[in-house]
């Protein structure tokens, strides 16, 4: 007898442009990949209960809802569709927006090739998410499958890319990392070298944490940041 192949990862591209949806489309059933489409925020949040998509290709700019509504509306539970925003917005604020309720960010026009690497890359890291364990520093802790952080016990809320960039810091206690190993991490890509995300994001970050206790998050001059314990 053959031996069982693994279902194949449901992708739900969604876009009211019929051109992207079917070059996208054939790009990743090229891919392997099985591919479900929506034209407006309504039907996209529809077909995420009927076709159960492991990630989300998501237009920003969709008729009905904007794709950062259909973001909400779908929440940043564990179990959430992973999702990256698909637009023709390229300020820092969308920017910002789309990965603080996403998981990436690719403007129009962009290459096919790029578009599906990123793809791999958020399954391969949401992948990651759900199969490790607990992470603790100092009072600080993280888990991975309920996606809670508590610092001294008590409850913080983070937005998805905050997670992310705390998880990043807990994979490597006391290492300093360098703002490009961050970028490169934590978002896959740098932005085009703008540092003014990821000098907000550890600025949101370190606000949450210091609430709790003394900072632990330590800004290394011309290099990066690092995980240390606080001083006694």
């Amino acid at each position: 007898m053959p031996e069982p192949t693994a279902a194949p990862t449901r992708i739900l591209v969604v876009d009211d442009e019929p051109p992207i949806v079917e070059v996208i489309g054939m790009a990743l059933k090229y891919q392997g990949f099985e591919v479900a489409t929506a034209a407006t925020g309504k039907e996209a949040l529809q077909q995420v209960d009927r076709v159960k998509p492991h990630l989300m290709v998501l237009d920003v700019g969709l008729p009905d809802l904007e794709g950062f509504d259909v973001a909400d509306r779908l929440g940043v539970a564990a179990d959430r569709v992973p999702i990256i925003f698909l637009t023709a917005r390229d300020a820092t604020e969308d920017k910002l927006r789309g990965l603080a309720a996403g998981d990436d960010y690719v403007t129009k026009p962009f290459s096919l090739e790029e578009l599906v690497a990123r793809i791999r890359a958020v399954l391969r890291r949401s992948l990651d998410e759900q199969t490790e364990a607990v992470l603790r520093f100092d009072d600080l802790e993280l888990d991975e499958e309920t996606h809670e952080v508590t610092r001294g016990g008590e409850a913080i809320e983070l937005t998805a890319t905050e997670f992310r960039l705390l998880r990043y810091l807990l994979s490597n206690p006391r290492r300093v990392l360098t703002r490009q190993q961050i970028l490169d991490e934590v978002w896959e890509y740098d932005f085009g070298g703008d540092a003014r995300v990821l000098e907000t994001y550890i600025s949101y970050l370190r606000k949450k944490l210091d609430a709790h206790g003394p900072s632990l998050i330590t800004t290394v001059r011309g290099v990066g940041y690092a995980l240390r314990a606080p001083k006694a």
